[in-house]
């Protein structure tokens, strides 16, 4: 288990990913082990990046944060609760 006692087969793999330019929603798989830092948007193209304090476009317009941050462990744990 990771910190927050989160098991790997605990984890959500999927994510549904809103542009904020257009609110167009398209469900994702993420990655297990790494952090998508870029993403463009299907139908409006708009080059979606992590907002400030976020690992990834998961974390900041996903509908669940990436896997490595629900195992706190994303980003040397620099975001990992207390």
């Amino acid at each position: 288990m990771g910190k927050s006692g989160i098991s790997s087969s605990e984890v959500q793999l999927r994510s549904i990913l809103k542009c904020p330019a257009c609110g167009h929603a398209v469900e994702l798989e993420m990655p297990l082990d790494a952090c998508l830092f870029f993403y463009v948007c299907e139908n409006c193209h708009a080059y979606l990046r992590p907002l400030p304090g976020d690992c990834c476009v998961f974390c900041s317009y996903g509908s669940v944060k990436c896997p490595p941050m629900q195992k706190a462990q994303c980003c040397g744990d620099r975001h990992a609760a207390s």
